[in-house]
């Protein structure tokens, strides 16, 4: 007596994997691992290039903030192609001048990029920004914050 369960349909067998039966599959290549987070710091290496390259202080080259635009109020990105064109070109002062906000967020990108890369490179997981909701309020408060300081008198030093 044969029982159903037990038989086997050629239909659905898998397909050719490597390795003896019931093994788990290959994990993928160092390239294939390392393709996804150079393919990222490319693209970022890129737009910074571009930055660089295409002076934001020029008018015309880039749109103005929609926002500044309709009420005059900075919002937490503005001056941030001014910052990333300093920090292309070395200028950490100016940089920082333009919008602390996202030199923080270039050296937080950097780390994030920095570990991925690691990770990929020895097999490792890959790096997940999986942080608690009451971490992405706070940073959500701190861009508040910095929006409102920088609008106020006493905050005009984090204007651009």
């Amino acid at each position: 007596m044969t029982d159903e369960n037990q038989r086997v349909d050629a239909s659905h067998t898998p397909l050719a994997t490597p390795g003896p039966p019931g093994a788990a599959p290959a994990a993928p290549g160092r390239a294939r691992r390392l393709a996804a987070p150079v393919l990222t710091l490319a693209v970022a290496a890129s737009a910074l290039g571009y930055v660089a390259a295409v002076d934001p202080y020029e008018p015309g080259h880039y749109p103005v903030c929609p926002l500044f635009r309709l009420t005059g109020i900075l919002c937490p990105g503005c001056g941030g192609l001014r910052s990333a064109h300093a920090f292309a070109h070395g200028d950490l002062i100016t940089a920082l001048g333009a919008n602390a906000l996202a030199v923080i967020g270039y050296f937080v990108f950097a780390g994030f990029m920095i570990v991925w890369l690691i990770r990929a490179y020895r097999g490792g997981p890959t790096p997940r920004l999986a942080l608690a909701p009451l971490y992405w309020w706070g940073i959500g408060a701190v861009a508040l914050i910095f929006a409102v300081v920088r609008n106020l008198p006493f905050g005009s030093a984090l204007a651009p």
